[in-house]
């Protein structure tokens, strides 16, 4: 097997070959992109650079309590590893195959975020290869612009091929509590509590419908009267609609949500049917597996006048009640899942005049799974953005943008983005931010 040195200089030379010729690049991983599958791209419009060995765990430190690990280790075998020794990274992501340093790239937040933000909160260190293959090192006391701009950079700064981050005690099992309203305001009211309050792990929530929203309240145990299993045969997001208590082993908790990928199954219905699910559940069911089938059929998906909603969206706290206002009676999707996510510190890609207007560090995640967009008349996608740039809050670019580059702008911090790029990618090897998500990257051809 190659030492972590030696799969970083393999890497490091060909980002060194690319920025010679002037090529741009992409990169082939052993799991699957988390990010919305996208019909219109050609796969194979430009060179590849094989990410995959970069998979393992380096070190556990249980004295300190912190983990050394390589960019493309997943959350899955993470957590395996970790709760070995009894112990969890601060914010685990919600599918299997999303792997830490598409934590960091992106924005991976969870049930333990309304008290410890996102995963890229808890790292102490990266080491990053620039767009012309020079290795370095950076953490918030040593080069804290570039450790602090690789989240939310998407990959168009540099790689991410290890990473050094904070570990919490953990118990085997997490006792689940369900508190069941039938309307938002004692809904909001309670949630707000429970965040300030912080007397439970995990914190999130589920709205079913107008009258039916549902607080998941977590806390991990040492023993349990009964563990249920969602991975197959049963429906998590269904269960949280009836009951009021349940218990899942810890490893189990963390991808609730893997089997149905949230509730995608639901776009074809006959993978929630339990006797499908008992014969071909293990090929079909699961984030992975449905993120895999997508892209086999991306022909077909062209087909459609526009893919489904699939985004996250995060919105200032005070404006949450003006946003679900309008949700309900002009975007009218259920389930609809809301994680509170608490923003220490405005991070440095975020213009300073974006960051005047959102005006809160305490954001609402609001994950929109499914939604049909086949209406000639709104273009939902479109809709939701416009939505969400109105309210001052942020929509992650992991599928169909429709923002021109003055608007984006606004959001993104511009000179900060730009300065970062000169010094670690100016050949343009990874591409530029706006460029990587821009509208045109997500039409017919």
């Amino acid at each position: 097997m190659q030492s972590h040195d030696e799969k970083v200089r393999n890497v490091a030379q060909q980002l060194k070959a690319a920025a010679k010729k002037g090529v741009r690049v992409e990169f082939v991983k052993k799991s699957v992109s988390h990010l919305v599958p996208n019909p219109y791209t050609d796969p194979n419009e430009t060179p590849k650079i094989d990410l995959s060995p970069l998979d393992e765990l380096l070190k556990i430190d249980e004295k300190n309590l912190t983990c050394t690990a390589e960019s493309g280790l997943t959350f899955e075998d993470l957590t395996r590893a970790t709760l070995a020794k009894g112990l969890i990274p601060n914010t685990v992501s919600e599918l299997k195959g999303i792997t830490i340093g598409g934590a960091v790239s992106g924005c991976s937040v969870e049930s333990m975020s309304y008290k410890d933000g996102g995963f890229h909160d808890s790292c102490l260190e990266y080491e990053v290869i620039t767009g012309e293959g020079e290795v370095l090192s950076c953490s918030r006391e040593k080069d804290p612009k570039i450790f602090e701009m690789m989240h939310g950079s998407y990959g168009t700064l540099g790689v991410i091929s290890k990473i050094k981050f904070k570990l919490l005690p953990a118990k085997p099992f997490v006792k689940m509590e369900y508190h069941h309203h039938s309307n938002f305001d004692e809904f909001w009211s309670e949630l707000r509590k429970r965040c300030e309050k912080a007397d439970y792990e995990f914190v999130d929530a589920i709205i079913h419908s107008p009258s039916k929203f549902v607080i998941c309240l977590g806390r991990m145990v040492d023993d349990a009267p009964y563990v249920s299993n969602y991975e197959w045969l049963n429906i998590y997001y269904k269960s949280t609609a009836i009951k009021t208590e349940d218990y899942l082993a810890t490893q189990h908790y963390f991808y609730r949500y893997d089997a149905e990928c949230h509730w995608l199954t639901r776009t074809t219905p006959v993978l929630e049917n339990k006797l499908v699910r008992l014969l071909v559940g293990k090929i079909f069911l699961g984030s992975t597996n449905l993120i895999t089938w997508s892209n086999r059929f991306r022909h077909i998906l062209k087909l459609k006048k526009r893919p489904e909603v699939v985004v996250d969206v995060f919105i200032p706290s005070k404006r949450f009640k003006e946003f679900y206002q309008w949700y309900e009676s002009d975007f009218d999707f259920f389930p609809l899942w809301i994680v509170p996510y608490r923003v220490k510190d405005y991070y440095p890609w975020l213009s300073k005049k974006w960051a005047k207007k959102m005006d809160d560090h305490f954001l609402i995640d609001c994950a929109i799974y499914g939604k049909n967009n086949s209406d000639p008349r709104i273009d939902y996608s479109d809709l939701m953005e416009k939505k969400v740039y109105e309210l001052g809050g942020i929509k992650t670019l992991i599928s169909r943008n429709h923002y021109d580059e003055q608007s984006f702008w606004e959001i993104y911090c511009k000179p900060t983005y730009d300065d970062m790029k000169k010094r670690l990618d100016p050949g343009n090897v990874f591409d530029g931010l706006y460029e990587r998500f821009a509208p045109t990257k997500f039409r017919k051809k």
